[in-house]
């Protein structure tokens, strides 16, 4: 069994920190603040976290950079794909141009995570707006991959979606591990060369019993030899799950309950760095939740991110 350490890195108490992607080029870490309104880039080198806001876009998905140019990022604001520019370093990013839209009959949704495959495709789900009521009562979001040099189309993939959450690759690109939070389980899916999905199965259920636990599963990343990394919102852990047998193999315990998602980063791909709420709809948690983690010592490493190719 792995001995790692867990350590608080210094960033903002997120309000609901998501999204953490790991650029190896600019050996830096990208996350968001979805409700916060904000993007962060935590540079390794400095060990120093960057924040910036977008005026206009008070809720902010994702973020993931693009391709062939260091300045610029695509967001999920809402139920819309924008194109920003920031430095890395300035308080403010500014506003390129609106890439996409979906639902624009549905004003109660908004993109949750998203994330890019090796061809450098976008997968992005939409959610119903929390403070709209219970996440499981109305499954209207839906899972979409967006390829700009295909036409710029979004093409549906999942359907009757409650919480559009965490997704990741296997190596090889030829399979998708999903999760849709209200299943609260773990769904493995065939990837053929156009992206397209199929024969799904389910890896792991965190049921017990039968039975809803105590947290919903929500980011997840993955390392080389397969094993899935879960957080738990709600359950102050990150799980680590065989992904041919659906056995959990390790408990990461973080000092917080609302534990979001993870990546793995670094110069060797062997950080996994975790982000964090401090969002709870009846009362704020206490610090230091809402902030970004590391976990070393877990003697795996991560596969490589992706950016997204707009051109």
């Amino acid at each position: 069994m792995s001995s790692y350490k867990v350590e608080q890195l210094p960033s903002p108490l997120s309000v609901l920190g998501e999204g953490p992607h790991w650029d190896v080029e600019r050996q830096s870490l990208y996350y968001n603040d979805i409700y916060g309104g904000s993007i962060h880039r935590y540079d390794y080198a400095e060990n120093k976290t960057y924040n910036a806001t977008i005026e206009g876009f008070p809720v902010i998905g994702f973020i993931v950079p693009v391709k062939g140019n260091d300045r610029h990022f695509l967001i999920g604001t809402f139920r819309t794909l924008t194109l920003i520019d920031w430095d890395g370093r300035s308080e403010t990013a500014t506003f390129v141009r609106t890439v996409g839209e979906v639902e624009p009959d549905m004003p109660d949704n908004r993109f949750n995570d998203g994330k890019v495959d090796s061809k450098g495709r976008l997968y992005a789900g939409t959610m119903r707006l929390e403070a709209k009521g219970d996440i499981f009562e109305m499954r209207l979001g839906t899972f979409y991959r967006y390829d700009a040099t295909d036409g710029g189309q979004f093409v549906t993939l999942k359907k009757s979606i409650g919480v559009s959450n965490g997704l990741c690759w296997n190596a090889a690109g030829d399979r998708l591990y999903y999760i849709d939070s209200c299943d609260l389980d773990v769904k493995e899916h065939q990837v053929d060369g156009n992206g397209d999905l199929s024969n799904g199965r389910v890896v792991v259920d965190f049921r017990v019993d039968g039975e809803r636990p105590p947290f919903v599963p929500d980011g997840m990343t993955i390392d080389t030899e397969g094993s899935l990394y879960v957080a738990t919102f709600g359950g102050s852990t990150v799980y680590k799950v065989n992904s041919t047998t659906g056995k959990v193999e390790l408990e990461i315990k973080l000092p917080c309950e609302q534990v979001t998602s993870a990546a793995f980063g670094g110069p060797n791909l062997d950080i996994l760095y975790v982000t964090t709420s401090a969002k709870e709809f009846k009362s704020p948690q206490p610090a230091p939740a809402g902030a970004l983690f590391k976990v070393t010592g877990l003697g795996v490493k991560g596969t490589p991110m992706h950016s997204v190719a707009l051109d």
